[in-house]
């Protein structure tokens, strides 16, 4: 790889566009790599010198001075005085990238030119970062050198120290990582696609056309691992596709039946003390018990890892019972169908908070399920609550229980008000099938704050 990187960069001017975590290892790889002509680093904050500290032990103060940086709101004009520009994930750039005379490409891209055939690549609107956590750990458990790496939080330049010849690359790949992408890897996985993130690339099918980078350039003996409603047709697609789905769909190579997993002559029964809640959980460990059967492992290893897994924080997260009252952190739920995943899971729900930052994707859905739904209090807040709210007074005069909806400003008095009117003996779910963007850093940080609202002591 190092090789690659310094046969890329040799007498080229490089800039790295945007320095956050990934920015940062996509720095150091080039320094280590060397041969470029000029290296810059473009970002909307203010960088200086004092900010590339970190770097000094292994580049140099010396090569380091002479690296430029272009920071504030017209960070971008600097791209076309390079030849190469490396881009960050979720950056948008101000024109198509086809205007632009530097070459720009991705650290994930760069990456598949060079490992493409040990990768598993895992993508969809919700539930690949469970996918992807629960495959790597199966696999490591099971004896496999798997590699976590990805939209998980790990920049694969990070990685690559720890690659040998037999490593397995266990990659979770976002819309943004995937949007220029020109190479797809050996095992692609595209669990579902929702509408979602349409304030970045303002419609639908641009969307769903960075998710379909999972298997556009795939080839003949690859493998797509793909929900029925979003799996390419076989006449298009060049590789081998594996469908899987609910067995109440009718159709699929996987069916998942309650706790039930049929994949050809093998079924798998997921124990009850697994602890992975609702069925789109189930039908998650669906994905990754084919995955597991292709790579020849067997069920008692598969049931071993899936028991051994711990959750991911935000997903369906008990937070505990307190006065009577057990509250779940779903903060992760971004859009209405998880929403309703989670309520469909938690049979008890007797309160739902609801509601972020308001992205113009459709609530329809949300709102005709909560009409007929047994939540006895739905607590709207936000920008997208407030939405909701007008909404359903507006365009639905045969909501049931309107008397069940509150509207709240913000996350803070959603939970006091949670905790006066859920019944002992109930749950409350933290749900917001809305982003958290303008109101909180980030959904972690959302349910890090419900979770010391609920912990908090009533006055």
């Amino acid at each position: 790889m190092i090789q690659t990187v310094r046969n890329l960069i040799n007498h080229k001017k490089v800039l790295i566009l945007g320095f956050g975590r990934e920015g940062r290892s996509t720095l150091a790889l080039f320094l280590k790599a060397g041969g470029a002509e000029r290296i810059g680093i473009a970002d909307q904050a203010a960088l200086s010198l004092k900010d590339l500290a970190s770097f000094e032990k292994e580049a140099g103060k010396e090569s380091l001075a002479h690296i430029a940086f272009h920071c504030g709101a017209d960070h971008q004009d600097a791209i076309d005085s390079y030849d190469l520009v490396m881009k960050s994930p979720g950056i948008v750039l101000q024109k198509p990238i086809e205007a632009y005379q530097a070459t720009i490409l991705s650290q994930m891209e760069l990456f598949f030119r060079v490992y493409r055939d040990r990768i598993i690549g895992i993508t969809g609107t919700k539930g690949k970062s469970t996918t992807t956590t629960l495959l790597h750990h199966i696999l490591k458990i099971s004896g496999k050198d798997a590699i976590l790496a990805g939209n998980i939080g790990i920049p694969v330049f990070d990685i690559i120290p720890q690659i040998r010849e037999e490593s397995l690359l266990v990659l979770e790949l976002s819309c943004h990582q995937l949007e220029y992408m020109t190479v797809s890897p050996k095992w692609g996985v595209l669990l579902n696609i929702y509408e979602e993130h349409l304030d970045h690339y303002g419609t639908m099918e641009k969307y769903v056309a960075s998710k379909e980078k999972i298997y556009v350039n795939q080839k003949e003996g690859d493998i797509l691992y793909a929900h029925p409603s979003v799996a390419p047709d076989s006449s298009v697609h060049k590789g081998q596709r594996i469908l899987v789905s609910f067995q109440k769909d009718g159709k699929g190579d996987v069916l998942v039946d309650g706790k039930r997993i049929t994949y050809g002559s093998d079924t798998f029964l997921i124990p009850d003390e697994t602890p992975l809640l609702g069925e789109h959980n189930h039908l998650d460990i669906g994905f990754v018990y084919a995955i597991c059967k292709d790579f020849d492992l067997g069920d008692e290893d598969f049931r071993k890892g899936l028991l051994s897994y711990s959750p991911l924080p935000h997903r369906l997260q008990p937070v505990g019972t307190i006065d009577g009252v057990t509250y779940y952190d779903d903060s992760i739920s971004t859009i209405d169908e998880t929403t309703i995943q989670a309520l469909n899971t938690i049979q008890n729900a007797d309160t739902v908070l609801i509601g972020g930052m308001d992205r113009d994707i459709s609530y329809v859905n949300l709102e005709e399920y909560l009409s007929t739904s047994d939540v006895a209090h739905i607590i709207l807040m936000e920008e997208t609550g407030r939405r909701i709210y007008r909404e359903i007074m507006e365009n639905m005069p045969n909501f049931q229980g309107k008397e069940r909806l509150y509207v709240v400003e913000h996350l803070e008095d959603a939970v006091k008000l949670a905790k006066e009117i859920t019944k002992k003996g109930g749950s409350c779910i933290l749900s917001p099938a809305a982003a958290s963007y303008g109101i909180f850093q980030n959904f972690e940080k959302r349910g890090d704050r419900f979770q010391e609202l609920v912990r908090e002591k009533t006055e």
